[in-house]
């Protein structure tokens, strides 16, 4: 088997399993438990916040532990906008792309629908980007949160994130990123990037899944969303997942140490695999900036095919990847995403994404072009309108 739907999930690494194996086992305790098994998961706690805001360039205390990147988003969106509004009831507006994560989008509608928020959608160009002046031309006095993705889950397409924030910083606007997918192949420091807030999720990066972070600007007010024992400095109640934390950390440090020689490597490795799509499946369809994308995906439209006919047939061929976001599976609609690049929804349905692991190879990626190919041409002969 071939896998290229690392945008999904990643395979656990083994550094990371030995590194949360004693918190699962004889380090079982409840880090605000006031006795030795308590006290060794809070330091192992703090530990894991202290590793997480090294990547971050950020205090340990403005790292919030929680259950993953769809959390991490609806604590940023929805406790930053609360908080606003409650200082000032005249910010009752919030700005995202049209290109969010459901994660967003929906944290941003229950805004909508609940608290009275107006959304407003700023638009991408054709590959995918959010400009400067379209952000610029839809905030207002009123706006309460910018939320913009750092780099798009099913087209790859990496967002000026840093000048992004900038716009909303000159009107005063806090600026979130979604960073579910940018973790391990784009730089993570909230100064050089100069967001006020910042999800990642562990199983995107070789962790388990269930754990996530969040960054959150020291002096920045959130309303949490999970009320209790106060936990995560009052952000986040919940007894501490400590052996999911110890996971998340070490996968991401180890990711940010292999980032600038494996996000090199991999991006030549998608440039000759796009390139060999391209040339053999006739009117094969980049998805996303050619150059200004994740290293890790490669997304085309085929037309005249149906995009879940031809991940069954590659599945067949033993290649694994995907029509788009796991998040939207089970969906018959056009992906939202593709609509707003301005492909024609007929032409969306037939998208498949590909996205790799850190370890892929040329020869695993070669192998999954001509199975492509294959496969793309199965489906199609199949389509065609019979003869007599």
């Amino acid at each position: 088997m071939i896998f290229l739907d690392a945008a999904a999930t990643t395979p656990v690494r083994r550094e990371v399993l030995e590194a949360m194996w004693p918190y699962l086992s004889g380090e079982f305790g409840n880090p605000s438990s006031h006795h030795t098994l308590g006290e060794a998961a809070a330091t192992a706690l703090a530990e894991a916040r202290s590793g997480v805001a090294k990547v971050f360039n950020c205090r340990s205390g403005e790292v919030t532990f929680n259950s993953g990147g769809t959390e991490s988003d609806n604590l940023a969106v929805k406790g930053i906008a609360l908080a606003r509004q409650a200082a000032d009831p005249a910010l009752n507006r919030v700005v995202i792309s049209a290109v969010e994560h459901p994660a967003v989008e929906e944290s941003a509608r229950y805004l909508e629908r609940v608290h009275g928020f107006a959304v407003d959608i700023v638009p991408v160009d054709g590959d995918g980007l959010v400009t400067v002046d379209a952000l610029r031309r839809v905030l207002r006095p009123e706006t309460a949160l910018v939320s913009i993705m750092y780099a798009n889950n099913e087209i790859g397409t990496v967002q000026p994130i840093a000048e992004l924030a900038a716009v909303a910083h000159a009107q005063g606007v806090p600026f979130h990123t979604d960073a579910v997918q940018a973790a391990g192949w784009c730089p993570l420091d909230v100064k050089v990037l100069g967001v006020d807030a910042m999800s990642i999720s562990a199983h995107k990066l070789g962790a388990p899944k269930g754990s996530g972070a969040v960054f959150l600007k020291g002096r920045l007010r959130v309303e949490p969303l999970i009320h209790g024992g106060g936990q995560e400095r009052g952000k986040r109640s919940g007894t501490e997942n400590v052996a999911g934390a110890v996971a998340l950390s070490t996968a991401l440090a180890l990711a940010h140490a292999e980032q600038p020689a494996q996000a090199q490597r991999v991006a030549q490795l998608r440039d000759r695999f796009i390139d060999r799509v391209l040339d053999t499946v006739p009117d094969a369809l980049l998805t996303g900036h050619r150059s200004q994308r994740l290293p890790s995906v490669a997304s085309f439209c085929f037309p005249g095919t149906s995009g879940e006919s031809v991940l069954l047939e590659l599945e067949r061929l033993g290649v694994v990847c995907s029509s788009g976001s796991a998040c939207a599976a089970g969906s018959d609609a056009p992906s939202p995403v593709l609509v707003a690049l301005g492909i024609a929804p007929e032409t969306a349905q037939t998208a498949v994404r590909f996205s790799f692991t850190s370890t892929i190879s040329d020869t695993d990626l070669e192998a999954a072009a001509v199975a492509v190919k294959t496969a793309v041409g199965r489906v199609r002969s199949l389509a065609a309108p019979q003869a007599g």
